[in-house]
This record gives C-alpha cells, structure tokens and sequence, in this order.
C-alpha cells in the first residue's frame, strides 16, 4: 500500500495578539469531521494518496471555504487559514454580511495553499475503518473514482486503523440500554451494542423483534423511552437531532421516491433537502456510483423495483453519510438485482462508511456482514457469524461412504476424540469431536482399515440460518 501524505493546516492569527483562547474552528476532510484547530494553532492530518477536499468553518450554519487537492504519498501540503479582515462594525453592514455569507463560503474565513507549514505539529486522528482489508486495496480518490472489485464508486478515504470493532476510539454507534415503548407495547427494551467504523452490521430478527422501531430511533425519527446512545459520535438527545441526521443517511424498505419527477429531479429535489448547493456535480457521481449515469432522464414510476433501490442508495450517497442504515435493501428484488446491491455495500465498506442492515436474507447477512446481532425484542446475541456458530453448536465430522458401515458404533468409538455419534441417512454420519483437526486423520485410518470407501469427510459447517433459527425456537420455547 501507498506511504500516507500528510496535510499541515495553520491558523494565523489577526492584529498584535494571536491568543489561541478564541473559538475553536471545525477541519474537514471530504465532509467529515477530523478535528479542530484554535487560533495560532498547526495541526497535522494523514491522508491516503488521491484527491481530496479540506474544508474549515467557523459556524455549522454559515458556507465555509474548500480547497480541492491532490495527495501523494510521503508529501507533505500545507494550508493556512485566517479570519478575513471586516469593516468597522455597523449593525446594518453586519447584518447584511450575515446573509450573504449563508451563500457566501469564503466572506469570513480564508483558505490558501502554504509551503510554511510548521513541524511538530499536532496530530488530530480521522475516525476510519476498522476493518482489515484482507488483500483487498482501499480507494481514494472522489466519488467518480472506480473501484473495480466491486463494481461501483468511491468517496476518498484514509488508511484504516487497526482497532477492533466496538472499541472505544472507534466506535461509529454505541447504543447503552436503549428502551422503546408505545403505551403498555415494548418495541425493544434494554438493547446495548456497539458498531466500529467502516463495519456493516447486520441486524436480524422475525417481523415485530423491533428492528426498524430502533433504527428509526438511532436515526431520530422517534425519541426513546430509556437508554442512551451515540451515533456518529454524536449523543442522542433532541437537541442533536440536526448534527445527527447531517451525519447519517437512512433508506427505508420503499425508497419513496417522487415516481412522476425524473431520476436527476428526485435527486435535486432530496439535494435540496440536505442543503447541498450547486449538487449537481454530486449527482452525477451517486449516480455514477450505482451504475444509473444512463437513466438519469427516466420518470422513476417507469423504473423496475431493482433500479428504484438504486436510486435510493444513490439519494443516500448524496450526503456523504458517516453511518449509512438500509432498510431491507433486497426485499422484493430479483436475484441479479440483489447482487448488484450488495457489490454497492461492499464497495462502501471499502471506502469506510459504517453500514447498519436489516434484512430477513439471512445468507444476505453472512455474505456482507462483519458482525451480525439477533434481535427478537431483546438482544438475543452479537458477533461474527463463526462466533455464534462456535457459541451454539458442537464441533462435527461429516462422513459420507458408498454404502452403511456393518457397525458403526464400534469403528466410531474406538477413534479418541469423539463425543457422540448419529446417522443422517444410508452411509451419512454426524460426528461430535472435540478437534476436527486432530480428530479427521484417525477417522480416515478408520474407515480405510475397515475397508469403507469414503466419498466424503469435512468439518460441518453450520449456516448463520441454522444460528438465528436455534436463537428464535429458544425464544418460542420461553414463551410456551
């Protein structure tokens, strides 16, 4: 992988004394938070090679001034910014560049490329994936840029750390005790995970478990009865409410598109409500991105099902969103459809966004998802899905020979190793063992000096089916 290049951006201070007391200035990188910087004060940003956007502003309200650039490894580029020098104060004047400056992003705030950035300055550490890429290369590069894998686009990004999911640095969504309820109903009650960025988490469960009541609650659509949780970093209080949904975009079941406007004219329109000015350069790359560039004249009411959702994650895209949560993004979709949704969340992944899916494809889930939890009111579990599998399931052989062994009893308990034993059929045997490993080769002798001819001898494997359906009888169980 490519050395990281780093990005030195000072401060400078107006007049005789530049006290670094004054407030504090937002940094952006590609329209994420990475940190602050005071007056007087050089911090220094790691970047992955590739085109990017720094951005500083003084209020969350106002335009804020940005600077393309391109990055290469072991480079370092230095920025400066500065507060522009104002007229003397009158309220009117004031006022006026108060409005203009809602339009306006640089009539406060300056900021220029400078070759005298200074050394030994602070490093401020960008929240990013935390998941190994397992030989797979992360992208930079802006939403246009491809990523070939998976067949779609991608947002620039920064070198992944090397935090586990859930740890406290990295945590994209830590939710603590979250309760809901409707008058004497429970949606859910006492829920508590954690999700890391740049991870998709599945989030699975029967209709009714409470699912989409708790990503309508994360996304601050409904107020919690109890708990707490952060998204984004952020709390979620009421007051958060905006700061929160700047961060996260969330597509439902039916994406609710506008089907007598065209695909371009729902996106405009959804631009308009995310505040984005001049989105159409970000149009045409989320269009891009879901392979619709081609169809962005079409009426969305002509549109098959598969492209409408194509649209939504492109809507979803517009934003440039932290956590991304998708509603059943497959359901009612076609085989090939369905693909090409999940080569666009793995392409996501890649570029670490943090992907909370709900889905009733229960193989959907074990393809995408890094960590999976069960929900069925409660939290029922959390983990990988070969975790839940070790926490479920005994270890097992699977033995398929030509035909039924005369005695199998006596060939199976004279191999050290194994617990138990079934037949599933004519020649099919289920061992329980306590190391495949060691257990397989002293099968194999076994059955070769008992003259069987063995078809087949593995591990088996349990489906994350398997996991979720044992976990929803135990809960069916309980309630008889």
């Amino acid at each position: 992988m490519s050395a990281s290049a780093t990005v030195k951006l000072s401060r400078k201070g107006r007049g005789s004394n530049p006290s670094p007391h004054g407030r504090p200035w937002q940094v952006l990188i590609d329209g994420s938070v990475v940190g602050q910087i005071a007056k007087g004060q050089t911090v220094e940003l790691a970047v992955e090679p590739g085109g990017h956007r720094l951005r500083v502003r003084s209020k969350s309200y106002l335009c804020s001034p940005e600077r393309s650039f391109e990055a290469s490894g072991g480079r370092a580029l230095g920025f400066s910014c500065e507060s522009r020098a104002l007229t003397h104060f009158l309220p009117q004047r004031w006022l006026l560049w108060l409005l203009v400056s809602l339009v306006k992003h640089d009539l406060w705030l300056a900021l220029q490329p400078d070759e005298t950035g200074e050394v030994g300055a602070q490093r401020v550490a960008r929240p990013t994936s935390h998941r190994p890429t397992n030989g797979e290369v992360v992208v930079g590069g802006p939403l246009g840029s491809a990523v070939a894998e998976a067949g779609v686009s991608s947002l620039a990004t920064v070198a992944p750390s090397t935090a586990r999911p859930g740890t406290p640095a990295e945590a994209a969504l830590r939710v603590e005790g979250l309760t809901k309820r409707f008058g004497n109903r429970t949606a859910f009650s006492e829920v508590a995970f954690e999700v890391a960025y740049g991870e998709v988490f599945g989030f699975l469960g029967p209709n009714g478990a409470g699912k989409t009541t708790t990503v309508r609650t994360l996304g601050t659509l409904i107020t919690p009865t109890s708990g707490a949780a952060t998204v984004a970093g952020i709390p979620l209080t009421p007051d958060n409410g905006v700061e929160i949904r700047s961060q996260i975009a969330i597509m439902p079941e039916s994406p609710g598109l506008y089907l007598r406007l065209s695909v371009t004219e729902n996106l405009q329109y959804f631009a308009g409500l995310y505040g984005l000015r001049a989105a159409g350069p970000r149009i045409e790359e989320a269009l891009a991105a879901v392979n619709l560039s081609d169809r962005a004249g079409d009426l969305c009411g002509g549109l098959s099902k598969g492209l409408r959702q194509r649209v939504g994650l492109a809507r979803t895209l517009l934003s440039d969103p932290k956590v991304m949560f998708l509603d059943e993004p497959t359901s009612g979709l076609d085989p090939v459809a369905a693909l090409e949704v999940h080569n666009l969340i793995i392409g996501l992944r890649k570029r670490g966004v943090t992907i909370f899916l709900t889905t009733h494809r229960l193989e959907e889930a074990e393809k995408l998802c890094d960590r999976v939890a069960i929900m069925n009111t409660t939290l029922r579990t959390v983990g990988t899905p070969a975790e839940l599998r070790a926490q479920l399931f005994k270890k097992e052989l699977a033995v398929r020979t030509r035909k039924s062994l005369p005695d199998p009893g006596q060939l199976f308990a004279a191999v050290p190793g194994i617990e138990d034993w079934r037949a599933e059929g004519a020649g099919t045997y289920l061992l329980t063992v306590s190391d495949p490993e060691l257990v397989a080769p002293e099968v194999t002798r076994g059955l070769v000096a008992a003259g069987a001819d063995v078809v087949f001898l593995g591990e088996a494997q349990h489906s994350l089916e398997d996991v979720y359906l044992e976990l929803i009888d135990e809960d069916i169980e309980a309630r008889r």
